[in-house]
C-alpha cells in the first residue's frame, strides 16, 4: 500500500519511507522564519483550556547513528501503518469545509461523534454526555394557569407575583383594569384589595402583575418590570397628570396631546437640548439626534410622526422644525421654511368633531442642510387633500381655514374686488352651522398668512389670483338649478353667484353656464353634449 506522501511524490524521485516522510514533516513544522510572528494557538474543540501541542512521540528503540536511523522491524512496521493513517485522515480533513476564522486560527468542522485525541477532557465530556437527558414530557400546567381560550395565561412571574402577594391589575366587569394588592389565595381564587378599599374574589387568569411602585411615572417605558397594557396605560396617565406628556420607548418617542399650552418648549428648553444639559423625553432630543448623526455619517436621516386625528401630529412637526431651524439657523432660509407651516394650515386643514385644527392631507417635509450643518432649503410634498370636504362635510364642522380667514380678515380693498360678503352668506360655509372655533380670531390668521406668504417671496400679483381662486369658489356653491324635464335635466338659473363667479374665473357667464349644467362626451372624432340630472347639477353645491 502506497503512502499519500508517495503517490504525490514526481515519478523518478526515489521512493521514501514512511519515517522519513514523518520526520520531514516535523521538521518543516520546527523550521520556521525567525522574523515571523508566533503561531496562535488551534482553537479549542472542547470546554475548557487549550488543548495541549504535544508532539508524536517517536518510537521505542529509535537511534541515530552516522547519520542513518535504526529502528526494530517491528517498530517500524508499526510507525508505517501510523504514518500511513495520520497522513490519508489529513487528506479527508483538507476536503472538509472549514469554518470562519476566529482569533484562534480557523476551526475545521467534526462529526459530533468525532473527538480529539490530545484533549484532556474526553473522559468528563463522556461522562456529561451520558448524564444528560432529554424532557420527553412538557411540565404540567396548573388549571389555575388556564385561561378560557385554553392557552397558558399565567407564567412563573404571575406564580411568584401571587405567592409574593404583590400589587396586581385587576380586569373588571367594565372593561377597566384596576390596580390591587393580593390579600389571600384559596384555592384557584384570589382576594384582590383595591386602591378605594373595596375586595374583589376573582381568578388569576383576570390578573396581571403590576410594577412596584418605585417605577411609576419612569421616563422610559422598557425600564419597568412588566410590559403590558395596563401598566404603560398607568405609567403615561401618570406622567401625563404631572404635564409630562412626552415618554420613551426604547427608540420612540411617545407624545400625549396635552390640549393646552405646557412649559416645555422655547429659547431656554432649547438651549438646554443643544448644550446636552437635560435629557428629558422630548422632540427637540429627537431632531437633535437625527442632527446629530446627519453631521457625523453623512446620511439622510428620517423623523416619522404617526398618531391618530388629534393626537398632535402638526403640532409636533413644527416643533421638530423649530428646532431644525435653530440648529441650522444664521442663513436666514430657516425663517421661510417655517412660515411654509401657516400657509399649509390655511390651505389644507379644516375644524373636525375631534380636532379642532385637523390636516386633511399628507405631507413629507425635507429640510436641506449644507455640510457644515447650515439649513440651505426645502421640499414640501403634499397627498391625498380631502376636496370633498369644500362642498359637504358633517355638522358641527368646518370647511378649509382660509375660506373663513379671507372672509374675515380681508381688508376692504381686497373685499370689493372679489366682491366678498361674511361667511354666513355662502352655501358651502353656512351648511354644516359652524362658521367659527372659540378661541381662534379668524381676522388675525389672514393677517398671519399674508405675512407668511410674503415672507417666502410670493408676489402680490399671485397672491390676488390666489384669493381670487378661492373666492370663485365660494361664490360657485351659490349658483342655483332648475329642472326643464321629466328626466330632471337642468339649468342654471341667473343669479349673483353666477356673475360673480364667472367674472373671478375670467370667463363669460355662457361660458359657466354650459360647464356647470351640461358634459362634453367624446367618442371618436365625434363629440357629444349632454345636459346634467339634477343629481349631477346639485353636486356642485353638495346637494344630495
Amino acid at each position: 500500500m502506497l503512502s499519500a506522501a508517495a503517490v504525490m511524490a514526481p515519478a523518478a524521485a526515489t521512493q521514501k519511507s514512511s519515517l522519513e516522510v514523518l520526520l520531514e514533516t516535523l521538521k518543516k513544522r520546527d523550521e520556521q522564519p525567525k522574523d515571523a510572528p508566533p503561531t496562535l494557538p488551534a482553537r479549542p474543540m472542547c470546554r475548557g483550556r487549550l488543548p495541549t501541542t504535544r508532539r508524536p512521540s517517536l518510537p521505542a528503540g529509535f537511534k541515530l547513528e552516522n547519520g542513518m536511523v535504526t529502528v526494530p522491524a517491528t517498530e517500524a512496521a508499526a510507525v508505517d501503518k501510523k504514518a500511513d493513517a495520520k497522513e490519508i485522515t489529513g487528506l479527508e480533513v483538507k476536503e472538509e469545509k472549514a469554518v470562519k476564522g476566529c482569533i484562534f486560527g480557523t476551526k475545521r468542522k467534526f462529526p459530533s461523534t468525532q473527538v480529539l485525541e490530545e484533549s484532556p477532557y474526553v473522559d468528563e465530556l463522556h461522562e456529561e454526555r451520558k448524564r444528560t437527558t432529554v424532557c420527553k414530557e412538557p411540565p404540567s400546567i396548573s388549571p389555575a394557569t388556564i385561561n378560557m381560550n385554553g392557552k397558558p395565561a399565567c407564567t412563573d412571574i404571575m406564580d411568584y407575583v401571587l405567592q409574593k402577594k404583590l400589587r396586581v391589575w385587576c380586569s373588571s366587569s367594565n372593561a377597566k383594569w384596576e390596580l390591587g394588592q393580593i390579600q389571600s389565595i384559596s384555592g384557584d381564587d384570589a382576594e384582590i384589595l383595591l386602591a378605594n378599599g373595596k375586595v374583589l374574589t376573582v381568578s388569576p387568569e383576570q390578573l396581571l402583575p403590576a410594577n412596584p411602585d418605585i417605577l411609576d411615572g419612569v421616563d422610559d417605558l422598557i425600564q419597568m418590570s412588566y410590559l403590558n397594557e395596563p401598566s404603560v396605560l398607568y405609567n403615561l396617565q401618570l406622567r401625563y397628570s404631572r404635564d409630562l406628556i412626552y415618554t420613551k420607548a426604547g427608540p420612540v418617542l411617545i407624545a400625549v396631546n396635552p390640549l393646552k399650552e405646557v412649559a416645555l418648549y422655547g429659547k431656554s428648553a432649547i438651549m438646554q437640548y443643544k448644550q446636552k444639559t437635560n435629557d428629558d423625553p422630548h422632540v427637540y432630543a429627537v431632531a437633535d439626534l437625527a442632527f446629530n448623526e446627519m453631521l457625523r455619517d453623512g446620511i439622510n436621516q428620517s423623523i416619522i410622526i404617526s398618531g391618530e386625528s388629534g393626537a398632535g401630529k402638526t403640532e409636533t412637526a413644527k416643533i421638530a422644525m423649530q428646532y431644525l431651524s435653530d440648529l441650522g439657523g444664521a442663513s436666514g432660509t430657516e425663517s421661510e421654511v417655517l412660515q411654509t407651516n401657516v400657509i399649509l394650515e390655511a390651505l389644507g386643514n379644516a375644524k373636525t368633531s375631534r380636532n379642532h385644527n385637523s390636516s386633511r392631507f399628507g405631507k413629507l417635509i425635507e429640510i436641506h442642510f449644507s455640510e457644515t450643518g447650515k439649513m440651505c432649503g426645502a421640499k414640501i410634498q403634499t397627498f391625498l387633500l380631502e376636496k370633498s370636504r369644500v362642498v359637504q362635510r358633517a355638522q358641527g364642522e368646518r370647511s378649509y381655514h382660509i375660506f373663513y380667514q379671507l372672509c374675515s380678515g380681508a381688508p376692504p380693498l381686497l373685499k370689493k374686488k372679489l366682491s366678498l360678503k361674511s361667511a354666513s352668506d355662502y352655501n358651502y360655509l353656512k351648511q354644516s352651522n359652524c362658521l367659527k372655533i372659540n378661541g381662534v380670531d379668524d381676522s388675525k390668521k389672514f393677517t398671519v398668512l399674508v405675512d407668511a406668504l410674503d415672507t417666502i417671496q410670493i408676489s402680490k400679483e399671485d397672491q390676488m389670483k390666489l384669493f381670487s381662486m378661492l373666492a370663485a369658489v365660494l361664490w360657485l356653491g351659490n349658483i342655483s338649478f332648475s329642472v326643464i324635464d321629466n328626466e330632471n335635466h337642468v339649468e342654471v338659473v341667473s343669479n349673483e353667484g353666477l356673475a360673480t363667479a364667472a367674472k373671478l374665473l375670467g370667463c363669460t357667464a355662457n361660458q359657466l353656464v354650459s360647464a356647470v349644467s351640461t358634459r362634453k362626451i367624446r367618442a371618436g372624432n365625434d363629440s357629444i353634449i349632454k345636459k346634467l340630472t339634477l343629481t349631477q347639477g346639485g353636486n356642485l353645491h353638495g346637494d344630495p
